[in-house]
Parts: C-alpha cells; structure tokens; sequence
C-alpha cells in the first residue's frame, strides 16, 4: 500500500481544514457539531463555556450561545459522554453500550465497575422506575438506595448516585435530557435517543474512526486515552508520514490537494485542534499546556490562557478573563511565540476585539 508523503505545513493545512478554520466559515451551528462530530460541553466559563467559543471560534459573532442551549433542551443536538453529538451518530454507540462494561474480555476496573452495578441492582430499579414516572428529574432528585457504596481514592468516594448515573448512560439505560441551569437532567434513554437500529459493534467502530479523522485531518492510528472522544483513527483513511515526524499517521484522502485560506482565529484550550498536546508538538511545534491546575507561580502563560491560530501556524496565546461583575473583558497579555508583525498584531487585536463584543463586556486591555 502506498504511504502518502506530508510535509509539516501539508500536515497542519488539512488539520485545520478538517476543523472548520480555514476562511469558509460554516453556515450555522449544525454544520458545526456536524464537521467536528463533536463538541466538549465543558462548563468552565472563565472566559465562556468551551462549546461555546468553539462555536464562536467558527461562526464568529453571529453566533448567540441561545443556540446551542436550545438545541440541547429540544434534544436536536445530543449531550453524549460530555460532548454535544448530533442525534442520528447515536446508532453508533448502541452495540458498545450493549457490551457494557467491555466489548472484549474485562479488565480488572471494568469488572470491578460490573461487579459494583450488580451489587446495587435494587438502586438501578428505584432510579429507572423513578425516572419512568417523573423524568426527566436532577440528579439530587433521585433515590441513592445503595447498598454498596462507591469507593474511590478520589472525589467520586461515595458518590454513589453520579456514579452509578455514569455506568447507566454507558450501558444505554439513562440518558441526559437537558438542563436545569448547571444541572444535567436525566431521562430514560428510550424518551431521547432516536430510535434507530444499532450498527454492529466492528461497523460502528470503523465508521467512527472515519468520522474523527475526517474532523481532524490527520491523527496517528494509536492515540492516548481520553474519555468521552478518543484520539487516534485506528485504520480509518490512509498511511502517510510527515516529514521530520516520527512514526505513522492517517489522513483523510477527501481532504488532500485542496486549497487552503486561513485566517486569524482565538480558540478555547479545549479546542479539539490543540487539545492533544503531542500532536500540537509534532505537527504545529507548538508548546501549550492548560495551566489552570498549576500555582500562579509556575504559570507560563495564565489561568485559561487561549491559543492564538494565524493561517496554519499556532503563534501565541491570550492570557485574559470575563470578569462580568464588573462587565470586562480583561485582557493580562499576549503571549507572542515569536514577534509578531505588524499585520498579525492586527489581526490578532481584531479577534481580542471580536471576542469582547460576543461576549458583550467591555474591552480592558493591558497598560
């Protein structure tokens, strides 16, 4: 089979293709979800929630976070494992939740996790049977009748409702109907999935494998862990290296020898175009980390710093906040990776500007 030869520049070009930033800007929120397949629903709101400035990112300031809030509570738009799947993908995942807790032979965690759901089978009852007469309900309104609880070294000990809601919705039975402001609501997964025949387990896979990689270009066939959306295209696509990167990867062929526009665009550190630190690394030389758990002392570039995209490069980062208290949005600094000149400074000022007028606070930038 024939290994497909990238250079960086080609890499980074059908990366940020594949992710809606390119100059031709999607036409709504749908075809956003759409092309990304999905959407982290991160709740983080230091500058806006993550779905949020991804659409935004996108859009630009026409899009109105309404949007995405609406979409959610009429169940056009799907909160699945955290992300915001477009409905009709959920066939995708009904052979997985069928094998719950594995498609294979157990590992020791999965079972202990079977082994725990078994023991509290009474509570699984209440919880349906409650949800069947009164759902869509929180989940403070639902009964804990555990009589095993939920042990952990960390903060899930003893939650025993929100865990158990967890194994639920990975098998299928429980499903998020919404919100009721920050909480999730919950529903029989039968009154919000579409109900479309499952895909067999192997298809479902690779048709998911085909859709990630088509939303991000070009990814390695093995990726590391990540809960909720992995990172890695398994065989989907075809073979191809990168010049001065080590190893293998997979690209998108419908993405090739197409040509690029990009722009200038500020994006949320959970932004799926960065979010894989090493391939940020290997393809874009770009180092970046989330610093929001680091002391503000070891902080190299702020709390919720923001990566700053100029056409194919990743070139600094934005160190700023809302502070809607007092109705600003406050500027600390721009991290330059190099000097910028004078037509990117400007274009990087545009999108500051940009973001504060979406995010409607008044602009306050650094003295």
């Amino acid at each position: 089979m024939t290994v497909l030869e990238l250079s960086q520049r080609d890499a980074r070009r059908l990366a940020v293709r594949a992710q809606l930033l390119t100059k031709e800007r999607p036409a709504d929120l749908f075809e956003v979800v759409r092309g990304l397949t999905a959407v982290q629903l991160d709740q983080t709101a230091y500058v806006a929630p993550n779905a949020d400035l991804v659409a935004w990112s996108r859009l630009g300031s026409a899009y109105d976070p309404a949007e995405l809030a609406d979409a959610l509570a009429s169940l056009e738009l799907l909160d699945f494992r955290g992300f915001a799947r477009l409905p009709e993908t959920l066939k995708l995942f009904r052979a997985e939740m069928a094998a719950w807790p594995s498609d294979g032979e157990p590992l020791d965690y999965q079972q202990y996790r079977a082994d725990w759901v078994r023991a509290n089978e009474g509570c699984r009852v209440d919880i349906l049977e409650r949800l069947r007469q009164d759902g869509p309900l929180r989940m403070r309104d639902l009964p804990d009748t555990c009589v095993r609880p939920w042990k952990s070294s960390g903060w899930t000990n003893n939650r025993n409702v929100s865990q158990l809601l967890e194994f639920m919705v990975q098998r299928g039975e429980v499903a998020i109907a919404g919100r009721d402001g920050r909480d999730r609501l919950f529903d029989l997964a039968s009154r919000v999935y579409p109900d479309d025949p499952p895909v067999p387990l192997d298809e479902a896979k690779r048709l998911r494998d085909a859709q990630r990689l088509r939303s991000m270009g070009v990814l390695r066939s093995k990726g590391p862990a990540c809960p909720g959306e992995p990172l890695d295209a398994g065989e989907a696509g075809e073979r191809a290296v990168i010049e001065g990167v080590r190893g293998e990867w997979r690209v998108d062929p419908e993405l090739l020898d197409q040509p690029f526009s990009g722009r200038t665009a500020i994006l949320s550190p959970l932004d799926r175009l960065v979010y894989d630190r090493k391939r940020l690394l290997e393809i874009f030389d770009f180092d970046y980390q989330l610093e929001m758990y680091k002391p503000a002392a070891k902080r190299r570039w702020g709390y919720f710093a923001l990566p700053i995209l100029h056409n194919d490069r990743l070139v600094g980062k934005l160190d700023a906040m809302s502070d809607r208290k007092a109705g600003v949005f406050r500027v600390t600094a721009i991290h330059e990776d190099e000097p910028f000149a004078k037509t990117l400074a400007a274009a990087v000022q545009r999108e500051i500007r940009d973001l504060a007028r979406w995010l409607r606070l008044e602009l306050v930038l650094p003295s």
